[in-house]
């Protein structure tokens, strides 16, 4: 199961400065495992999805990965972070890894 967390089109400034001139929207999802349910310990993931509407096509691109934690105020900080920063599919992998690490060195100290 997933439930929309939030979306955005990019900026066109910003997308001009890539040499991007058509339009490229964001959504971000938080996953919940359902087998996890049964056992009282939900696990939740991220799904980001982005959409670039060109001309005459329109391209989506998706990732998602799953079980991360089992904490969701943690994930919807996560989903914040991505949406803030406006990753995109290619890089979420490790841009979590990246927050996941700084988060066990608070932890650890």
């Amino acid at each position: 199961m997933k439930k929309f967390f939030g979306g955005m089109f990019i900026e066109n400034e910003i997308l001009e400065k890539e040499g991007i001139y058509h339009p490229i929207k964001l959504e971000y999802y938080k996953t919940i495992n359902k087998n996890s349910e049964r056992e009282n310990k939900l696990k939740y993931g991220i799904e980001i999805v982005k959409t670039e509407y060109y001309t005459n096509d329109v391209k989506i691109e998706k990732q998602e990965i799953s079980e991360i934690t089992n904490d969701e105020k943690a994930i919807e900080i996560i989903l914040n972070t991505l949406k803030e920063n406006r990753v995109t599919p290619i890089g979420m992998q490790d841009v979590i890894k990246e927050i996941l690490t700084k988060r066990l060195q608070i932890v650890e100290n």
